[in-house]
């Protein structure tokens, strides 16, 4: 992921929580997720938890199965990556 995607993702998720998420707490959340996270549902649901909770942005049952399906389908490249922040703020 590029330098500037990251930046600018963490100022979209920072404007829409009204909230400062630092970048040290999202290495640290990063630092967790080892690379079966994506092909372990359960993993991936507390991954998406833990951002939900971090950003105090709500993510209903159906955005987490949506976010899930979309990892199983197209694995998880930064536009991937992407694509899913803006699934869980447009929800």
């Amino acid at each position: 992921m590029s330098k500037d995607f990251s930046k600018d993702a963490l100022n979209a998720i920072n404007k829409k929580a009204g909230k400062n998420i630092t970048p040290g707490a999202v290495q640290k959340l990063a630092s967790t997720v080892k690379p079966g996270t994506m092909q372990n549902e359960a993993q991936l649901r507390q991954l998406i938890k833990q951002v939900s909770s971090m950003a105090k942005v709500p993510v209903s049952e159906a955005t987490v199965q949506d976010i899930i399906n979309a990892v199983k389908k197209g694995g998880a490249n930064s536009g991937t990556m992407e694509s899913l922040m803006k699934m869980m703020l447009k929800k």
